[in-house]
């Protein structure tokens, strides 16, 4: 059995997961940083902390992937660090996502991977060059 990159029809596929994902994600900085939308938990979030921390890698490889520039790597550090939010913050308290509350960051986690994986196909800088060389 051999692994093989997706077949460039798959491109606007892994674009539009790209788009839908990163839509749901960047609500989490938003909420850190402008309170849009409100979220208690994340009221009182400080630049110099966990949390903040978080969110500045969210917003910069965020915006990365989103315009698909050096997209890989950015879909690589976003998948780790949902896998530390996981294990950090979720895992201690349950086994089971469904218990813990980690399922999102866990989805999360997986979906980065794959597109630090497969790349971030149609509409794309890394696509653009890939097609001018």
């Amino acid at each position: 059995m051999t692994l093989s990159m997706p077949r460039p029809s798959d491109d606007r596929g892994l674009a539009a997961l790209r788009f839908a994902t990163l839509l749901f994600f960047f609500q989490h900085p938003m909420a850190k940083f402008l309170h849009v939308p409100d979220v208690p938990s994340l009221a009182h979030v400080e630049l110099l902390s966990l949390f903040g921390a978080a969110g500045v890698i969210e917003i910069i490889c965020g915006m990365l992937l989103l315009a698909g520039f050096y997209g890989r790597v950015a879909a690589f550090i976003l998948s780790g660090e949902m896998a530390f939010a996981y294990f950090i913050g979720h895992a201690p308290r349950s086994f089971f996502p469904a218990l813990n509350g980690g399922e999102p960051a866990a989805l999360y986690c997986f979906v980065f991977l794959y597109l630090a994986w497969a790349g971030c196909g149609a509409w794309s800088i890394d696509g653009l060059n890939r097609e001018g060389k």
